[in-house]
């Protein structure tokens, strides 16, 4: 990919990511109580198993259920992902949001109207999203603060919002890991303090 935003992540990519086996040590730590947290990790965890591109061109989706090719993504394409697992479709639900609020989301873009085909694929819109769902935590430098399907938003070389899903360390103790895709793929990482972070979410919805 040679573009600016490749050359950006290769300098924070790093060969960080957790071994099959440290992803079934996380695995193994997740509650088997079937609470929406725990189905929630497991659907991130799982997402490390797959090969993905980076790849943040702009793509004509199907509504609802679109999604880009199964190769290919960025960070939030693997949230929306997780969440498709257990039945709900953030492009639906923040197609509907912003269509009925649009004056509530971010205008960085230039738009005047909704695009259900990347407004779900933008970081500020998630934010915006979990928020106004009630979901929005605070931000602190605690580990103890964040629990397992969290989701956490920062800063990536100054300037690039990114999107990940907490989840337990392999050995259980220390800061939880992370699961996202920095440039490399699906990955689960000890990455979650490394960024500036600028938002902390905890959306479980009930259907």
């Amino acid at each position: 990919m040679n573009t600016p935003l490749a050359a950006i992540l290769a300098l924070v990519f790093t060969a960080s990511a957790a071994t099959p086996d440290q992803v079934e040590a996380a695995r193994a730590r997740v509650p088997l109580d079937q609470t929406f947290a725990s189905r929630l990790v497991h659907a991130a965890l799982n997402r490390t198993k797959h090969m993905v591109r980076y790849e943040p061109a702009y793509v004509v989706l199907k509504y609802p259920g679109g999604d880009v090719p199964a190769e290919t993504g960025v960070c939030t394409d693997e949230v929306i992902r997780a969440y498709r697992a257990l039945g709900f479709d953030l492009q639906k639900l923040v197609h509907e949001d912003m269509a009925a609020n649009f004056r509530a989301y971010p205008k960085q873009w230039g738009l005047s109207k909704t695009d259900r085909n990347i407004d779900h694929r933008r970081v500020p819109n998630l934010q915006t999203f979990f928020k106004r769902q009630g979901a929005s935590l605070p931000v602190t430098q605690n580990a103890d603060d964040y629990r397992p399907g969290d989701l956490i938003t920062c800063t990536v070389a100054g300037k690039l919002p990114h999107i990940a899903m907490v989840v337990l360390s392999p050995t259980g103790s220390g800061a939880p890991w992370i699961v996202h895709n920095i440039g490399g793929g699906p990955q689960m990482e000890d990455r979650l303090f490394e960024f500036p972070l600028t938002g902390h979410y905890r959306w479980h919805p009930a259907k």
